[in-house]
């Protein structure tokens, strides 16, 4: 251990010559002393000796695995931070990491700014707990709820990993089929509360009069056909997670319930007088944008910023299409499983696949693998098929036919009115996407904003000026939108 003043010293494992090299070439540029190794025994006698002040390591290694040595680490000194780098850029790699006490996990190929950004934090971070949440079991990658190695994904799995050590509220947003609810279970399942319940209530499939009895249980004759006492979702869910599903469609009255609940951290049956203890870890989820709903008077912004503690943006398939083959093969893999013909998708039905914009998300990808395994008796699908189904649902594989052209002369409202109209004749028997509101504000405000940036030659304080907003909360438009920003370029 380096004595103060003097210059910090890094450990790095790793079995890839390349990445030593790299490392090592990084972290001396910006000034520290750098001790590399491609064994876990040599990282691990470094560590017995009192060496080093933080560790880079690997998780396969020839001798030992990285994510094994890391409670080790936390036993023996429990003051040196441990940053977990691997290739099996899964939940469940991420989820251990965090769990056996790791500082930070990066997957591979990382980022080195990221890197040197996360050393930095380590270094600098407070003193750590001694205690962290037993690790999780052995259970195998097929096992897990999501998937894909997207660099959305992964942003999505270190974040799930943060918070399986936490009780915070967490707020998932994303559109319909984008796996909201594997999202809920994972931090469930992966966190403290694992022990108990998983209980979930979709507000927006119960009739607005029973939301609360739903909630919050009933007691004996508190309205006519409450014949015996009921439990609510809260009750039920004691000790575990209570996911609130689509709790953009929970009326006012049921808001003010909830948000009571939140603050005191108790509440009482719709007919009851004693207060019951809310022991449950709370996550919401919408598809609606619940800034706007509280600009509409249509939901609580005390409410939301309870619920908002930690927010989850889920990706729409079509911004990870480098996942969608994986997710495929998951899909008939399980198909298989339960009694239906084996299938593969050769390399042109993969790209296929990737082209299409997939308006139901993974979802949608899920009931056509369902469907390619239980109606086509070829082995290896191909092309064709995949645009035949495709085609069937009423869209184009690769788009859909853009509009009409705008006239030079056309406002820009008459350039919306035509847009959502061209949208709605695509769906000739009514059944439109329930989320055209947000389809079509997310389509005005991404070029708005990139235009607006090319005009500044990617400065983002004039932007921000240009458009109204605050500077950070352009930032994380841009971020939220993956606008991609240059800087001078005209």
């Amino acid at each position: 251990m380096s004595l103060p003043g003097a210059v910090p010293t890094i450990l790095i494992a790793d079995d890839d010559r390349s990445i030593r090299t790299v490392l090592t070439q990084a972290l001396g540029r910006a000034g520290y002393q750098v001790r590399s190794t491609q064994t876990a025994a040599t990282l691990w006698r470094w560590v017995e000796e009192g060496e080093g002040d933080l560790v880079i390591t690997d998780v396969v290694m020839p001798d030992e695995n990285g994510l094994d040595l890391v409670p080790r680490i936390r036993r023996l000194r429990p003051d040196l931070r441990v940053i977990v780098m691997s290739a099996q850029s899964t939940l469940l790699t991420a989820v251990k990491a965090a769990q056996r006490g790791a500082f930070e996990y990066l997957p591979k190929p990382f980022d080195l700014k990221e890197l040197l950004a996360a050393v930095g934090r380590a270094l600098t971070a407070p003193s750590p707990m001694a205690e962290r949440p037993p690790a999780i079991g052995s259970e195998g990658e097929e096992r897990l709820p999501l998937i894909g190695r997207s660099p959305a994904m992964q942003e999505i799995y270190r974040t799930i990993a943060r918070l399986t050590t936490t009780d915070l509220t967490t707020m998932i947003i994303g559109e319909s089929g984008t796996g909201k609810e594997l999202v809920a279970r994972a931090l469930h399942d992966y966190g403290r509360r694992r022990g108990g319940p998983f209980v979930a209530i979709n507000m927006a499939a119960i009739p607005r009069e029973l939301i609360e009895s739903e909630l919050f249980g009933h007691e004996r004759g508190a309205f006519t056909g409450a014949t015996s006492r009921s439990p609510g979702r809260f009750e039920q869910a004691a000790g575990g997670t209570l996911f609130l599903d689509e709790i953009g469609d929970m009326p006012p009255e049921a808001q003010t319930r909830l948000l009571r609940v939140l603050q005191e951290g108790e509440f009482t049956s719709v007919g009851g007088r004693q207060s019951i203890r809310a022991n449950v870890r709370i996550i919401a989820a919408t598809h609606r944008d619940l800034r706007q709903a509280i600009r509409q008077g249509l939901f609580r912004e005390d409410l939301f910023y309870r619920l908002n503690v930690v927010p989850i943006r889920l990706p729409p398939l079509r911004e990870r299409a480098e996942d969608i083959p994986e997710l495929a093969r998951h899909f008939l893999d399980r198909a298989s499983e339960q009694g239906m013909a084996a299938k593969a998708l050769d390399e042109e039905a993969q790209r296929a696949l990737m082209a299409y914009r997939w308006p139901g998300n993974v979802r949608e990808l899920e009931n056509l693998m369902r469907r390619l395994a239980a109606l086509y008796p070829q082995e290896v699908i191909g092309r064709e098929v995949i645009e035949s189904e495709l085609l069937d649902t009423g869209a184009s594989p690769a788009a859909e036919p853009p509009p009409p052209a705008a006239s030079a002369s056309e406002s820009l409202a008459q350039a919306v009115e035509r847009h959502i109209m061209h949208v709605l004749a695509a769906h000739r028997d009514g059944l439109a996407p329930s989320d055209i509101y947000d389809q079509v504000l997310a389509e005005v405000e991404r070029p708005l904003i990139e235009l607006t940036l090319a005009a500044t030659r990617g400065n983002q304080i004039k932007a921000a000026a240009m458009l109204g907003l605050n500077r950070n909360t352009l930032r994380k438009k841009i971020r939220d939108l993956d606008i991609q920003v240059l800087r001078g370029v005209s």
